[in-house]
């Protein structure tokens, strides 16, 4: 790797809604250091990391209509059916769900899974449990995304996390998104659950790490049938 190509890796753009925290930071770290001056260099410390929460990455998203693509960074912790968020209008149908959390050190940029029209964005508030927990989805506060896509309707839910206070979606009804796209942000720690219509495959497994906008969560089969999944 070039030295150029180090440097690009290091110095990754920052989302511009994260850019006021990190000024806070940094004068709240100024300001301490006046006090006592170890306590500037523990205040720097957390600035540059919410500018690393922050960061903002290009992602390479594969390029096919039959994939669907992880909405987030971090850990694949459910893939199983689960009815979906009664707001979004899905049916009261289990569907195939694939969760993943972000710990506070993963990317927060949330990007669609598939390529389609936004038909609706739903906020319901609620609590603020561990996001790792699978209740969670049904009792925390979240935001849910629904896109019609290529092969049907697929929601993308984003569910605010112990730590988290503020979920961002600034995706809206009749809008076109493509696969990749960003759509969104959830502050500090959180998961993201996407329910997928019938004929869909899942291609994770619990306990894996995904990439949002870069790895295949799912590929629509409708020949193969419905995935063998544990009813949770």
């Amino acid at each position: 790797m070039s030295f150029a190509d180090t440097i690009s890796r290091i110095l990754v753009p920052i989302r511009r809604e994260g850019l006021p925290f990190v000024a806070g930071f940094a004068v709240a770290s100024g300001i301490l250091g006046m006090v006592w001056s170890p306590l500037f260099w523990a205040g720097m410390v957390l600035t540059a990391w919410c500018a690393y929460f922050f960061r903002d990455p290009e992602r390479v998203v594969p390029v096919d209509d039959d994939f669907v693509i992880s909405s987030a960074d971090g850990i694949v912790t459910s893939v199983g059916l689960a009815v979906p968020p009664a707001e979004i209008e899905m049916g009261s149908q289990a569907l195939l769900r694939i969760s993943v959390f972000m710990n506070v050190f993963s990317v927060h940029v949330n990007r669609a899974p598939v390529r389609g029209v936004v038909v609706r964005s739903v906020h319901r508030p609620g609590r603020f449990l561990n996001a790792e927990l699978d209740k969670a989805s049904e009792e925390n506060e979240r935001n849910s995304l629904l896109i019609d896509g290529p092969h049907g309707a697929v929601a993308t839910v984003q569910v605010a996390g112990l730590v988290a206070r503020r979920i961002l979606c600034w995706a809206v009804a009749g809008e076109e998104v493509s696969a990749g796209e960003r759509f969104g942000l959830i502050r500090f720690g959180s998961r993201v659950d996407i329910y997928l219509p019938e004929g869909y495959t899942a291609h994770v497994a619990v306990g894996q790490t995904a990439i949002a906008g870069e790895t295949v969560l799912a590929e629509f089969n409708a020949s193969r049938g419905q995935p063998r999944v544990v009813r949770e």
